[in-house]
């Protein structure tokens, strides 16, 4: 039998054809209606495959350990306000992360009375704050109890620091951020040979440790090693020379020693790292000011003021600096700036009066004055106030209920109330 090689053998008529077609375009439709049923419901799932077929892959979202990971790579850098952020973006992924909670707790500490610090912000509460939440966490990981030491010494609270530190210890001896933190706290209640201990201890465990070096210093300091202090502090800014913070406090150990330059030379670093550091600016006013270089702190003064309008202790440093250049309108401007910007101190009401005294103007020297009294408990300071009571008394004729306490007069340097 002969079969028909440019047909199929299964073949259909027309109208057989016509049914399996609308079978078929019946079928693709179901198809089609479930495969997107099943891309609704499963978009977020599909989403990124889908994107990436066409080159437009989303970025993925990272995880905490790659923001805590950033955020130590900037603490490295010593953008610590980039670190913080980043750390807290990794505390929200991960609330109980007791390693997170350490280093952002740490950070808000050393950062808190930084100019960069949003108003208002009460970073040491904070830090507390998240100090208990990691003991809360973990009961077992010594880093809650350590990082609370630091909190609580900090808030000014060292005896209820070491109790604390005391059990971070019995949890883990070899921690040694708990021996630097404790000698801090030690030395806050003037234990100085447990202070000294801890912080040799703490350089022992961990010689790499800044927190272990600047503590250690800081028991040194304290009962006046300074070349000692020294050398911790200068060990811990190798270890990390982009902290700001260290810095300032080898600065002051410089100044402590007389070696001025080297404060100078530290001051010039941190600018170095921030240009705009209103802090270091201000420092400089001080340092300059102390060798009685009165030009250059006037101009450091007026630089951070330039920065910051706002900078309480730049205010009243340059309102000394007039002072002693006799540049007394100036002055009683610099002071009255910075008790509008909420300052208590007590040089910017002695010296403002002094300042109306040499202006021949005792009816607004005594108030001042008067004031004054109320702010110190300082002899040396109480000694010039009431001196520049007695001029207005005796010299100016200015009539006024003297004050009922009145200690022994000290003599008063020239001009009066700057030694």
């Amino acid at each position: 039998m002969y079969v028909r090689r440019d047909r199929s053998m299964l073949s259909f008529s027309g109208r057989a054809r016509r049914r399996i077609r609308r079978r078929r375009a019946l079928l693709t439709m179901a198809g089609l209606l479930l495969f997107a049923a099943l891309v609704w419901l499963n978009q977020d799932a599909l989403r990124p495959t889908a994107l990436a077929l066409v080159g437009m892959a989303p970025t993925p979202t990272p995880s905490a350990s790659m923001l805590a990971q950033q955020a130590y790579n900037y603490y490295l850098d010593g953008a610590l306000e980039d670190a913080i952020t980043y750390y807290r973006a990794a505390l929200e992924l991960e609330p109980d992360n007791v390693s997170i909670i350490f280093e952002l707790a740490r950070l808000l500490l050393i950062t808190h009375n930084d100019p960069d610090v949003p108003p208002g912000e009460d970073r040491l509460n904070e830090a507390l704050a998240l100090a208990d939440h990691a003991i809360e966490a973990d009961p077992f990981d010594e880093r809650g109890y350590a990082i609370k030491v630091m909190a609580l010494d900090w808030l000014g609270r060292p005896e209820e620091a070491i109790p604390v530190g005391l059990i971070a210890l019995d949890i883990n001896p070899y921690f040694a951020e708990t021996h630097a933190y404790l000698a801090e706290a030690y030395t806050d209640v003037s234990r100085w040979a447990q202070a000294q201990a801890e912080g040799a201890r703490a350089v022992e465990l961990d010689p790499n440790s800044v927190d272990a070096r600047r503590n250690y210093a800081y028991s040194l300091w304290n009962i006046g090693y300074y070349d000692a202090a020294i050398e911790q502090m200068e060990a811990a800014v190798r270890i990390h020379p982009n902290l700001i913070y260290l810095y300032f406090e080898l600065a002051a150990l410089y100044r402590a020693v007389n070696n001025i330059p080297a404060a100078i030379a530290a001051y010039e670093h941190i600018l170095s790292l921030d240009p705009d550091h209103v802090g270091a600016y201000t420092s400089m006013c001080v340092t300059y000011f102390g060798e009685r270089e009165d030009a250059y702190a006037q101009d450091y003064c007026e630089q951070a003021l330039e920065i910051d309008p706002e900078h309480v202790p730049a205010w009243l440093q340059l309102g000394m600096v007039y002072f002693a250049r006799r540049n007394y309108e100036s002055a009683i401007d610099a002071f009255e700036r910075a008790v509008e910007l909420g300052s208590r101190d007590v040089r910017a009401y002695y010296l403002r009066g002094l300042a109306w005294w040499y202006l021949g103007d005792c009816e607004k020297a005594v108030p001042l004055l008067m004031e004054a009294l109320s702010l110190t408990d300082s002899e040396h300071i109480q000694g010039i106030i009431f001196e520049g009571l007695r001029l207005c008394r005796d010299v100016g004729g200015y009539e006024f209920e003297w004050p009922t306490a009145v200690p022994t007069p000290t003599p008063a340097p020239t001009p009066i109330g700057i030694g």
